[in-house]
């Protein structure tokens, strides 16, 4: 049992793939949790989705082994086909699919629907965004949302439901013979509704980073709560533990950004985002020069696209202002790694969303205070073709800018502009006809 069954490579920070030795007993142990929680036999038909070169793969193809269940292999180059794996679903009568995020953002995409009403449908390697998962808990039999890094073999929880009653997407509690702890920087443990890095030990453990000892040794460390010898992997995600014991995934503790002096945490800004009922997919990223970098969000939407400002004053509402994104660009699709996994490296450079300048360029002749506001607009944007009806937030306005166009204003014009005018008519027309009416009062 504690032979190695496999050692898959995962990409490193440092550009050099590490391999993860994974034994028998850490593969036995999870398809075992797995068929007990999902009840598989022999009329199970899963289908072959995942590439053999992503761990996820060994479940589709080794649990119908130890049940008795059937599976359904796709085509090579198939996973990409939407229409085609929905034609082998209904074909072949599949009753288990299991796929990352954006594969089941894909076979929704192409119609999924009554065909999956017998469907047990199990999401994983990457978060699921609560739309998606409304959706998917409305098409699918069954939705389990599991959730695991590859050196704790595969998946280490799951929830089922995958939706809380407060409409938080759970990660749900530890497979058997696992274990998960929230504990801070000096391995203590966290209180409940606290965030904290999650900490995972148990049967499902890898051996380590084969040949790599000194990496092996930073990321599996001693269990200081478990038996004599036994140890726990850093799974460098934030995570809260709710009162009922399950677990939501917040972020990772690596994935902080440092943006005009604030640490970010862009996991946060994502979790928001795709909160908000029009975004399918959320992404966000740091894009320029030390000094000059700017957050950029990325969605997929879930039908009408939603504007630049919608998103603004969403995030803006939950958001320190820091972290509130200077640009958002709406994608039909993400790019997609081999593994079916977001490609950050291939999302495209933000681009502010500009037309021709709408309501002119050179302001209007007959109203100073339009003149007047444009004017400034025009020299905190650094944008000599500005028009009277652009909105800002298309133009790369974040909390800064508006900052300094309020105090701008309040120099010129004498008008002290609180900051819900920017986002309740954030066009040089709207913030010129605020102005005028707070002369008035």
């Amino acid at each position: 049992p504690a032979h190695p069954a496999y050692v898959l490579y995962t990409s490193g920070s440092t550009g050099r793939p590490k391999g993860v030795e994974v034994p028998h007993s850490a593969l036995a142990n999870v398809l075992g949790a797995l068929r007990d929680h999902l009840g598989s036999g022999p009329d199970d038909r899963w289908l072959g989705l995942t590439s053999l070169s992503f761990d996820i793969s060994a479940v589709e193809l080794l649990l119908p082994l130890i049940s008795g269940g059937r599976v359904v292999l796709v085509p090579e180059g198939g996973h990409r086909d939407g229409p085609a794996l929905l034609g082998l679903i209904d074909h072949h009568r599949v009753t288990h699919v299991q796929a990352t995020p954006s594969g089941w953002r894909l076979l929704l995409d192409a119609g999924l629907g009554d065909d999956a009403a017998g469907l047990t449908a199990l999401s994983g390697g990457e978060a699921l965004p609560p739309a998606l998962a409304a959706e998917l808990g409305t098409v699918s039999k069954r939705l389990v949302n599991v959730y695991g890094p590859t050196e704790t073999t595969i998946w280490s929880t799951l929830a089922e439901p995958a939706v809380g009653d407060d409409g938080q997407v759970l990660i749900g509690e530890p497979l058997a013979n696992t274990r998960a702890y929230v504990l801070d920087g000096r391995l203590r443990p966290v209180p409940y509704g606290l965030p904290g890095e999650l900490y995972l030990g148990g049967a499902g453990l890898a051996h380590g980073y084969r040949h790599r000892p000194g990496l092996t040794a930073t990321r599996f460390v001693p269990d200081p709560y478990g038996p004599a010898g036994a140890r726990l992997y850093r799974t460098g995600d934030l995570v809260r533990r709710l009162p009922d014991g399950g677990l939501v995934c917040i972020g990772r503790s690596d994935n902080q950004v440092k943006v005009r002096g604030h640490r970010i945490e862009l996991g946060e800004i994502e979790a928001r985002l795709a909160s908000h009922p029009s975004v399918a997919q959320a992404a966000a990223a740091v894009h320029g020069a030390d000094g000059e970098r700017r957050l950029s969000a990325y969605v997929v939407p879930a039908g009408p696209a939603p504007t630049a400002q919608e998103l603004h004053a969403h995030l803006a509402a939950a958001l320190p202002a820091a972290a509130v994104p200077a640009t958002y660009t709406v994608l039909e699709a993400f790019p997609l790694t081999p593994n079916g996994k977001l490609d950050r490296a291939a999302l495209p450079e933000p681009v502010p969303a500009r037309g021709p300048a709408p309501g002119g360029g050179a302001g209007t002749g007959s109203d100073p205070t339009i003149d007047a506001v444009l004017a400034i607009w025009r020299e905190v944007l650094e944008l000599d073709d500005l028009g009277c009806d652009e909105d800002l937030f298309d133009l790369g306005g974040h909390s800064l800018t508006i900052t300094a166009i309020a105090a701008r204003i309040h120099r010129t014009l004498g008008v002290d502009l609180p900051f819900d005018v920017f986002f309740d008519a954030p066009t040089v027309r709207g913030i010129a006809a605020a102005v005028t009416a707070l002369r008035k009062e």
